[in-house]
């Protein structure tokens, strides 16, 4: 099928002009936690693909750092996303390269610079420990290993989170304290932990769990209450108890807007019981409503094309008769 050309681009492709360019190069760096590579593999090299892990440019970015040379020393001045500049990525080897051309590094012999840009790939901070690599690799210079990046002032953190917050590269969560105070001042403990529920599935605080020990009397204030005229005695004081179920209430939230358990917040996890722990993704999928559903099959299904109907019978049927498949 051809498409329309105008005159201008006509001439261009008769004279043989190019077309387009892209100026600077762009160099793509991988992001991946340790030991987290995509691995490719056949059924002839998979013993040897599982006990060599592949070289990717951030371990070899490393390596680089290492090295004891002038190169090496020049490489642990660079962070992650400066090293194409001074480096070139040789596929077939899979190491750096020192460039040899470009412009002169003005007081280091042997060092060239070109316009290439290096490009990290993006990291979603769902993706939390390796969303905070990625923020310590563009501020951390000359890391030799991943270790080197969770170490601040000789101190080894245990997460990459632990490391950008002491180096202060975290936003203050000052911001959601005073939200959740202002909420603690006039909204109900429902409400005050749909909010809680909101700010860490959207807006992902750096420390939540402090965020919880400061406001959770506020969001158990009502689980207080109805024990309190269940026993009639207003003397009962918040319990783990208590907390316990509030925490099974946020989390049944978050499943809902993010589908992820509370222990992905940095958050600690309820203790449920044992049939809720079995029942609660059945729970979720026996919710709807058979009757309104019904209807909106019935005025619908006449509203379908030929086409439609024809890929409507063909699900139906193997959702009927519990057979997989793939339709298209």
């Amino acid at each position: 099928m051809g498409r329309y050309i105008s005159s201008n681009e006509a001439i261009w492709h008769i004279l043989s002009f190019p077309i387009h360019e892209r100026d600077p190069a762009v160099q793509h760096l991988a992001i991946h936690l340790e030991n987290g590579q995509r691995v490719y593999f056949t059924e002839e090299n998979v013993l040897q693909r599982a006990f060599e892990a592949p070289k990717t440019t951030l371990t070899e970015f490393f390596t680089l750092c290492q090295k004891p040379d002038v190169f090496g020393q020049f490489a642990k001045t660079l962070v992650y996303g400066d090293v194409p500049r001074y480096f070139t990525w040789n596929k077939s080897s899979k190491k750096w390269e020192p460039r040899k051309q470009g412009k002169p590094h003005p007081s280091i012999t042997g060092i060239f610079k070109a316009k290439t840009l290096g490009r990290l790939y993006t990291v979603h901070p769902k993706q939390r420990e390796c969303f905070y690599l990625c923020l310590l690799l563009v501020n951390v210079p000359g890391p030799t290993s991943f270790e080197f990046l969770r170490t601040v002032n000789g101190r080894v953190f245990n997460t990459y989170q632990d490391a950008c917050r002491e180096l202060q590269l975290l936003e203050d969560d000052n911001h959601w304290d005073l939200t959740l105070a202002d909420a603690a001042l006039t909204s109900t403990p429902n409400n005050i932990r749909q909010l809680f529920a909101i700010i860490l599935t959207t807006c992902y605080p750096s420390q939540a769990q402090t965020l919880w020990e400061k406001y959770k009397n506020c969001m158990t204030e009502d689980i207080l209450h109805r024990i309190r005229q269940i026993n009639q005695c207003q003397n009962i004081d918040y319990t783990p108890e208590m907390y316990n179920e509030a925490l099974v209430l946020i989390e049944d939230l978050y499943v809902l807007i993010s589908n992820l358990p509370l222990n992905h917040y940095d958050m600690p996890s309820p203790n449920r019981p044992a049939t809720d722990l079995v029942d609660t993704d059945l729970q979720r999928e026996n919710q709807y409503d058979h009757g309104s559903l019904a209807t909106i099959i019935m005025n619908s299904e006449p509203l379908l094309i030929a086409e439609q109907k024809i890929i409507y019978d063909r699900i139906t049927l193997a959702v009927a008769a519990e057979q997989g498949g793939f339709l298209f």
